[in-house]
């Protein structure tokens, strides 16, 4: 039972950081940072973003993730 629920939360956990790093990644497409880099480094520009794709998206998945544990845990405080 212990291996089933800690494969469920891995699982749960995995999809939460894909979402949340496809949403990152539409939202920084948004957002004009063209004038702050320089013309020829583009590539470099592109491995900033999926970077910064990467590590927001985690953030904002593990503080969901962590927020869903703790709201799970509530009960025992009662």
């Amino acid at each position: 039972m212990l291996m089933q629920t800690l494969g469920q939360t891995a699982l749960i956990s995995m999809i939460s950081h894909i979402i949340f790093i496809i949403i990152t990644w539409q939202v920084l497409q948004a957002v004009k940072i063209d004038p702050l880099l320089k013309k020829e480094r583009v590539f470099e520009a592109r491995i900033l973003l999926i970077f910064l794709t990467i590590t927001i998206g985690t953030s904002v998945s593990r503080f969901f993730l962590d927020f869903l544990q703790w709201s799970q845990q509530l009960n025992l405080l009662f």
